[in-house]
């Protein structure tokens, strides 16, 4: 049923959590919500309004540009993830919609209503550091209480909402606790109540789980992703964290030297990736460059030098003729036998140069003979005590006609 993958997996996981909180939520699914009675998403529904629309900011430091020209819909219920690596315009923004930079240019609307000039205390929108900034001086009740005294909310009120939020993210026994007797992913969950207390519309998280261990950090991304849908607030999360964002995400944004080069589902992102830099970034993926010699409209051929035969792809791209292409396969799509198979496409020979146990899977780096490196990834679904593959073996690698992708940029 999966992929041994961790970003296959993290896929998997998320729309199963997410269609089991759903089934069990008591909160009343609203039209105006992330789905609707059709169980078709808002951003797949023609004339959807989106809840936050960005519409061609630019944000330019001097001579640098930091955002360039990003138009973004982000939709009611969302979890949204803003996914890149350092540099990439992430933070920035984040940081305009929070309103703690203008845009050059462009609009940024929430609910319909247009941020230009507004202050950051005036919107609605809270946001959660990555340092959470929990105040050392008060307990857990009074960290995430200090939002609503600060707006003269009556106390029983604020008693309540607090004992609420704190049963919410599992804290209540620990409500007179200081931040420093609190783990990592306790003081996490304190400053995401802090968030939430306020009852924003949108909250914008930045590296939400950077500060946690992997562990820590895996148990967590569910706790939010449970917490977001319970609540039914709109969360964009700032991430450089591929499979964070897959595990969480309704919706990935992938950012790349200030432009949003794909807005995809985190499936869509990972099988059906749209240019090479998307490909390489998330997860693995073996790339095959060579030149188109048929182009149908339910299929293409590629000549590969470095794969040593033809590869037979069931899309078409609508390309050129002889145009350069790279022929993109993750790991984990990939069979490895010492037997040839009986395909004759899509079937590489070489060597196993590097191999790694790793309990759920094995990983293979295998060099062919025209000198390139393949990696391959195969689950341990069932104990064996046959033969096992190992160092120097020669192996044939082949993989199915739906398994890959022809990117063309």
């Amino acid at each position: 049923m999966m992929d041994n993958d961790p970003f296959a997996i993290g896929v998997y996981f998320s729309d199963k959590i997410r269609g089991d909180t759903m089934a069990q939520s008591q909160l009343p699914i609203q039209e105006s919500e992330m789905t609707s009675t059709t169980n078709t998403p808002l951003w797949k529904q023609d004339g959807a309004v989106p809840f936050l629309k960005i519409e061609n900011v630019t944000k330019k430091f001097g001579e640098f540009t930091a955002v360039d020209n990003v138009s973004l819909d982000i939709f009611e219920n969302e979890l949204f993830c803003l996914l890149g690596g350092s540099g990439s315009g992430k933070s920035t923004l984040l940081r305009m919609l929070a309103g703690f930079e203008e845009p050059t240019s462009g609009r940024i609307l929430i609910d319909g209503v247009d941020m230009a000039g507004m202050e950051p205390w005036k919107r609605p929108v809270n946001m959660m550091f990555q340092s959470y900034a929990l105040f050392p001086h008060l307990n857990v009740f009074e960290n995430i209480a200090f939002g609503l005294k600060r707006e003269g909310i009556k106390k029983a009120e604020v008693k309540e909402r607090v004992m609420h939020m704190l049963e919410l993210v599992q804290l209540a026994h620990l409500a007179k606790r200081k931040p420093d007797q609190l783990s990592g992913g306790q003081r996490q969950r304190v400053a995401l109540a802090r968030s939430l207390i306020k009852r924003p519309k949108l909250l914008l998280l930045d590296e939400p789980l950077g500060a946690l261990d992997k562990k820590l950090r895996e148990e967590t991304q569910f706790e939010l992703m449970n917490i977001q849908e319970e609540l039914g607030v709109t969360f964009v999360v700032v991430t450089h964290d591929q499979e964070e964002a897959m595990t969480l995400a309704t919706r990935i944004g992938v950012m790349n030297n200030g432009i949003v080069v794909q807005t995809d589902e985190p499936r869509d992102v990972y099988e059906y990736p749209n240019s090479r830099f998307v490909a390489e970034f998330i997860g693995s993926v073996n790339m095959f460059e060579g030149r188109v010699t048929e182009d149908n409209i339910d299929s293409v051929t590629v000549a590969s030098k470095a794969a040593g035969c033809e590869l037979y792809v069931n899309h078409g791209i609508n390309c050129a003729p002889d145009q350069k292409v790279a022929v993109a396969i993750r790991p984990e799509k990939m069979k490895i036998s010492k037997t040839r198979p009986a395909q004759v496409n899509n079937c590489v020979f070489g060597k196993i140069e590097d191999y790694a146990y790793m309990g759920n899977m094995s990983v293979y780096r295998v060099r062919l003979y025209s000198g390139m490196e393949v990696r391959v990834t195969q689950p341990n679904s069932v104990r064996t005590t046959g033969e096992k593959l190992t160092w120097d073996d020669e192996v044939y690698l082949s993989w199915g006609d739906d398994c890959s992708v022809v990117l063309t940029v």
